[in-house]
């Protein structure tokens, strides 16, 4: 199954095809294919050392109460995928970071991380000034180089956990 996304993945590239032109939804059709239990399990828990953490930034970690804690704000569902982008994005790209190309998860990261690249095409249109101000200024602060000392330790496998059902609220019912 795996091999199906990675040649959907080579098919885009040979073809030079824009990765808008899959969309949102087929993007994040993709991604939670992806983020399957077994797939989390195995290679962001089994390949890891026991207690294995990753320091992110503490506005790196998105949860579900985080979402409907900003919705109840009224920050528009676009506004909200906009930062899911963003923190999933990072964290994502956060993992890979720490993995040596032999490890046996850094493939998987790769490919995740070009799922969110790919993704990233259909963002790029929107702009820190066409989102509320309160996402806006957690897109800065995610993105700033200072903003180390508000780090906490976090296992991979919650990370991608937190993705998929932040992804899953954000795009369960347009998708």
């Amino acid at each position: 199954m795996q091999q199906g996304y990675a040649a959907v993945l080579c098919v885009l590239a040979v073809l030079g095809l824009e990765a808008a032109a899959l969309g949102e939804c087929e993007l994040t059709r993709l991604l939670q294919d992806k983020l399957q239990y077994e797939m989390r399990l195995q290679y962001m828990k089994h390949y890891f050392p026991i207690d294995y953490t990753v320091q992110v930034q503490y506005e790196e970690v998105l949860r579900p109460s985080n979402i409907t804690r900003l919705r109840n704000g009224t920050v528009s569902e676009a506004a909200l995928r906009y930062l899911w982008f963003h923190v999933s994005s990072q964290a994502v790209l956060r993992i890979h970071e720490v993995l040596p190309e032999k490890h046996p998860s850094w493939k998987y990261t790769q490919e995740l991380c070009q799922l969110f690249d790919a993704l990233g095409e259909e963002y790029s249109k929107y702009r820190q000034t066409d989102v509320e101000a309160v996402v806006a200024d957690l897109v800065k602060l995610i993105h700033s180089a200072g903003a180390e000392s508000r780090s906490k330790a976090v296992r991979p496998k919650a990370l991608l956990d937190n993705c998929l059902k932040v992804m899953r609220m954000l795009y369960g019912v347009p998708c």
